[in-house]
């Protein structure tokens, strides 16, 4: 496992859908002391129920804050992935079973009310589309983000499993 002081001042981290991106995220940035940029609420409008905003809205925002000096972001969206990896220093991929990110958002739901990254003003509801995309899209974009992870130049760390990110978390004090 790469260390979290060889990942730089741009740390980007990407994984499944509830696989605990959010909370890695805010536990790093208040180690190192930089902004937590959670791109779900680049993406969608605040006091919403994850009503999205416009795409170029949404992109502007994004490339807005990657040009930020330290950061770490978690989130994926592929269409603006690019620019946010040509700025990064470091990147973290969690790599979490369906399984358990279906429970985290289960859980965030029925008994989570405010979260790392939830949207201002929003709470987070069951939705068919949210079990459906972690169920069936979730398998998919674990091997694309895996096969990412192997062609980066970047210093770069993969955490494949709960037992993982918490032993991770626990080596570097976080």
């Amino acid at each position: 496992m790469t260390p979290l002081s060889q990942l730089g001042c741009r740390i980007c981290i990407l994984g499944p859908s509830n696989s605990g991106k959010s909370t890695l995220a805010v536990a790093i940035g208040d180690k190192l002391a930089v902004e937590v940029v959670h791109l779900d609420r680049l993406r969608h409008r605040p006091q919403t129920d994850w009503q999205p905003r416009p795409q170029a809205e949404f992109i502007a925002l994004h490339d807005c804050a990657i040009a930020g000096e330290a950061w770490v972001m978690e989130g994926n969206y592929s269409v603006c992935l690019p620019q946010r990896l040509a700025r990064a220093t470091g990147v973290i991929v969690l790599d979490v079973s369906a399984g358990l990110s279906l429970l985290r958002y289960l859980r965030r739901c029925w008994w989570r009310a405010d979260r790392a990254g939830g949207l201002d003003g929003g709470h987070d509801s069951v939705k068919w589309e949210m079990i459906r995309h972690i169920v069936l899209i979730t398998p998919t974009n674990r091997r694309r983000y895996r096969a990412l992870y192997h062609d980066l130049g970047l210093p770069k760390c993969r955490l494949a499993s709960r037992r993982r990110i918490e032993a991770y978390r626990h080596r570097e004090g976080l």
